[in-house]
Parts: structure tokens; sequence; C-alpha cells
């Protein structure tokens, strides 16, 4: 994780899964697919393999601390043998930073064996682990996502097929969650019945008469970096199973009421992912032009924070006419092993991260966009690079509203005490972070960065939609 994120919240994880033909090794494909997500999760990463052809049980898994670059090498790979798979990486929000609790979860049991991949938070988890423990089949489970597939497991020993097992266990699940599963020769994937978590189905054309490839992954960027094309998002409460016959699909718990994520399209997902049909680098240009609307100011440029708020400070620029410019230059050879643990040091490494290109901040009033304020440290440091410039003035403009509550639903929004926003004015936030004003986009704005979609917004206005 990069420190300029540190003031960020953050995603719990990225998942993915590719089913390919037999003879076909799938390993360095969930690579570049995590490689694609790394950005949904520094603190491990983990791939399972296994031969559809093979004798069941034939799991190869390998999973470790850091990046996915750190984890995994060439000859990693080689061993990873098997066409069917699935690959994680993770940001812990239940359970310790630790090796324990990396993903792929591996288990064998009576039946044979599954690998599971989990992004989001199963909210009934605690009353799931104290069922299991109390029939005697599990043990304490550190992690909702080791919950789920004890969950999974209790019931495959009770029905005829996985996706049988995996739709039993959905019903008994509160929560937003997408969760693939490798069987030894199935892929089965679901999606929680509100769609709070994305989950993107996708497909590469076979070679030579060979059969085509199918994958499942948190974004459509994903499948775009193994040479597939999307054919659709996963429906909310759809579980959908690959076999070596092509795909199938449940929509027994599939609902009419959908409460997607507002902050994938806000800061999560990548600039050129699309997800549920809106291009997320157009939805922060809408958000952008929103608030050049409704929080116009005299200024000479307009400047993004690197990434997420350089998209919505075009789109500032477009309807507000004033030019947009790059003033920062950032460095993106910084790794997980550069993070600190002070507040002087995480100073330092802002400064690192970040520097001003001084002969486009002197002397000019700047429109500074970003994407959230969370506990304003960042923000603040960066305001001070920019007057250490020759910043003549700093208007800050956020493509969010404020954050006033905690997500329960696997994304890593602190409680309100350490939020900002909930427990100072917007007045008293512009001067904690030494700006010259301060506007953040307004709730009734995401109308214009993604349409009538139904949204979850909790962190912004307290209704949970489970």
């Amino acid at each position: 994780m990069n420190n300029i994120d540190l003031d960020k919240p953050h995603e719990e994880c990225g998942v993915f899964g590719v089913y390919a033909p037999e003879g076909t090794n799938v390993a360095k494909d969930i690579y570049y697919g995590l490689i694609s997500l790394q950005h949904r999760g520094q603190e491990s990463a983990g791939i399972a393999v296994s031969d559809t052809s093979g004798p069941k049980g034939n799991m190869n898994i390998k999973k470790g601390m850091g990046l996915v670059s750190e984890v995994f090498g060439s000859e990693d790979l080689k061993h990873l043998t098997g066409n069917i798979g699935v690959g994680h990486v993770r940001y812990s929000t239940t359970g310790g930073s630790t090796l324990q609790n990396a993903q792929p979860i591996a288990m064998n049991y009576i039946k044979g064996s599954l690998a599971l991949v989990h992004n989001g938070n199963i909210l009934n988890s605690e009353a799931l682990r104290e069922k299991q423990m109390y029939r005697g089949q599990a043990h304490y489970s550190t992690t909702d996502s080791e919950v789920l597939a004890y969950e999974i497991i209790s019931e495959r020993v009770k029905c005829g097929t996985i996706e049988e097992a995996v739709h039993n266990a959905a019903a008994n699940l509160r929560g937003g969650y997408a969760v693939v599963i490798m069987s030894p020769r199935k892929l089965v994937a679901m999606r929680d019945p509100l769609g709070i978590k994305p989950l993107v189905l996708g497909t590469r054309e076979g070679v030579n008469g060979e059969k085509s490839t199918y994958i499942l992954a948190s974004e459509s960027a994903a499948v775009n970096a193994v040479g597939g094309k999307v054919i659709r998002d996963v429906r909310p409460g759809e579980i959908v199973t690959v076999t070596e016959d092509g795909i199938s699909s449940n929509e027994d718990l599939c609902g009419g009421k959908c409460a997607h994520c507002i902050f994938e399209y806000i800061y999560f997902a990548r600039n050129d992912s699309v997800i549920d049909g809106i291009e997320v680098h157009d939805a922060r240009i809408r958000a952008g032009m929103a608030l050049a609307r409704t929080a116009r100011v005299d200024a000479d440029i307009v400047a993004g924070v690197p990434d997420s708020g350089l998209a919505a400070a075009e789109g500032y620029a477009q309807a507000s006419g004033i030019p947009f410019r790059l003033i920062f230059h950032k460095n993106t050879y910084i790794g997980r092993s550069f993070i600190k643990p002070t507040d002087d040091e995480r100073r330092e490494a802002v400064h690192m991260k970040l520097s001003v290109m001084k002969s486009v901040a002197c002397g000019k009033r700047i429109v500074l966009i970003d994407d959230s304020i969370v506990r304003g440290n960042t923000m603040r440091q960066i305001i001070e690079m920019l007057r250490e410039a020759g910043a003549k003035e700093v208007h800050v403009r956020i493509s969010s509203p404020p954050f006033l509550y905690p997500c329960y639903y696997g994304t890593d929004v602190p409680s309100s005490s350490q939020l900002i926003a909930s427990h100072h004015s917007e007045e008293e936030v512009c001067r904690s972070i030494g700006a010259d004003s301060l506007h953040y986009l307004q709730p009734e704005d995401f109308k214009s960065m993604v349409g009538e979609m139904g949204l979850c917004s909790a962190c912004f206005d307290n209704c949970y939609p489970c």
C-alpha cells in the first residue's frame, strides 16, 4: 500500500478465477489478473490451481504476504500447473494481516476439496460460526471467509453438487460479497443479492478449435488484462457455474433491489474498469462536472491528487472552463516496505510519494480535486506542499460527500470517531487542512455520476441496505 493512500478507505480484496480447456495452465493468467487488481489489496496474495482431468483433491496452492510480484516468481508459476484456478489479493478488514488469513482458503472434505476467494464482509458470520462450532463442524474461524468456506462444505456433504451447496449456503448469508469457488471439476461464483460488491464474467476465445476460457473477476480491467472480453456483470444474487460444457446460471436468490457501492466509482475501481454498465472514468468525470456546477470558484488552474482525483479534476475543468494542469509528480516505485509507523515518518513518506512541480503551482490560485477526506492528515500535508511551492490560494473540492459513518460490507472506513467530518463542520475541516475553501460533492449528485442505479451510500447517509 502506498503511503499517500494511508488516509483513504481501503477495499478488502480482489478476486479472480479462470476455467480453461484441458491441457492449459492458468497460473500466469491468474498472476496477471491479480496484478491488475493489486489496487484492491496489497497485504497478501495467493493462487490455487487444479487439473480437471486429474484426481480430485490434487490442488496446488501458494500464498504469501506482500504484493503479487513479491509473492510469486517465475519458478512458482511453473509449479502451479492446472487448467482451473482462483486467485486473491487481500486488504484485511476482519482477521489480522497474517499469512494464516491469506487466501485462497483451501479445504479437503469427505466429498472432495475446494478453494475459495472472497471479497466483502458476511454480517452474520458470528452466528454462523457459533452454529458450526456447536455442531462440531469447524474449529474457531478467524475470518468470515473461513466461516463461509465451512458453511459451503457443511452443505456440500448433504447435497449432490457444489453449486447446490453454494446456493444453500448463500441463502443463509447477509452482507456484501463476491465469491469464487474452485472445486475439482467446476468454478462457481456468487454475488450478494444487493450487488454491493462487483463481480464480472468474461471469456477468451480458444485457438485452433479449442474451447473458450472463462474468467471471473472483481473488475473488467482484470478480464481485459488477460486478453479476455467481458460477457456481463454477474447479476446481484446470481450463482454462476463454469464447467467443461460452458456456463450455467441460478437466479433463485436474485431480487429487484440493488445497492451497488458508490465508492467503487469514486475511488476503489481502476479508472479503465466498467462496473455494472458504468465506465468508472466517465463517472469520475461527471462527479467533477457536478462539483463545478455547485462549488465554482475563481481560480487559475484545476489540479487533481493522483490517481483517482485526476478524472474528477478533468471534469471540473471541462465544466468550469478553468485549465486543467498536472501539478504533482507521483513516485510509483515505493512499495509496501516503505510504510512507516509514526506520524513524522508518514509525513516524510507523503513527500517521497508526491512532489509538486513548482513552475506550475507558483503564484497560482488552485482548485485541488481529491476523491475523499478521511482523517485529513494527508490533505493537510499536500496543501502545505503547494504553499511551499508558492501557491497563492488552494481551494479543495472533494468528489464524494463527507464520510460520517463506518462501512460494514468489506470497506475499511474507520469508526466515526476517526472520521474528521463526523465531528467537525465543513468550515472547521477547511481550517484544519489549511485550505482557502472546501466543498464536497452532494449526495443528490450521485445521479449525475451513475444515473438511476440503486446504490449503497451508507458511509455518507447512514442508510444501510441490509
